[in-house]
């Protein structure tokens, strides 16, 4: 390596990393983009992980066709999403509407009744991360909240 490559990894290392993620220690040619980070999760609760020998990660595609709905269900352990094309509504069982869009990020929220709903023309396709435990549910399905009208 360079005298001015050692240099400019110094930089990044003491000044820049802790302002961006575009010095993670990856090879040259290989550039990264943090999307989002955060210690909470979509309606303000805080992000724990499950505790057990057991873990397991699903990564999953999902996909919503124009007007299509996931269903009012919950997650007991930490879900992470990205939008990969369309758009997507999660309702949440509190009333509050949330609105992700292509290329954002989403903290789903834990132990909350929710429900996606595809808004837009197009079909709406996440790929989707959880964080759960050997043998138990990632989803649980569950009734629509009464204020919901059902829906």
């Amino acid at each position: 390596m360079n005298l001015l490559a050692k240099r400019i990894g110094l930089a990044c290392g003491l000044f820049l990393f802790p302002l961006t993620g575009l010095c993670a220690d990856y090879s040259p040619g290989v550039t990264t983009r943090i999307l989002q980070k955060t210690g909470i999760t979509g309606n303000g609760g805080k992000i724990v992980y499950p505790r057990t020998d057991r873990a397991e990660v699903t990564a999953m595609t999902v996909e919503l066709a124009p007007g299509a709905q996931t269903g009012w269900h919950k997650h007991p352990v930490p879900v992470y999403a990205y939008v990969i094309a369309g758009s997507l509504a999660v309702e949440l069982e509190s009333g509050t509407t949330l609105s992700f869009k292509e290329g954002d990020a989403i903290i789903e929220v834990v132990d909350t009744l929710h429900n996606g709903r595809n808004r837009g023309t197009g079909p709406a396709k996440l790929a989707v991360f959880y964080l759960g435990v050997e043998g138990s549910p990632t989803v649980i399905k569950g009734a629509a909240p009464a204020a919901t009208g059902g829906n």
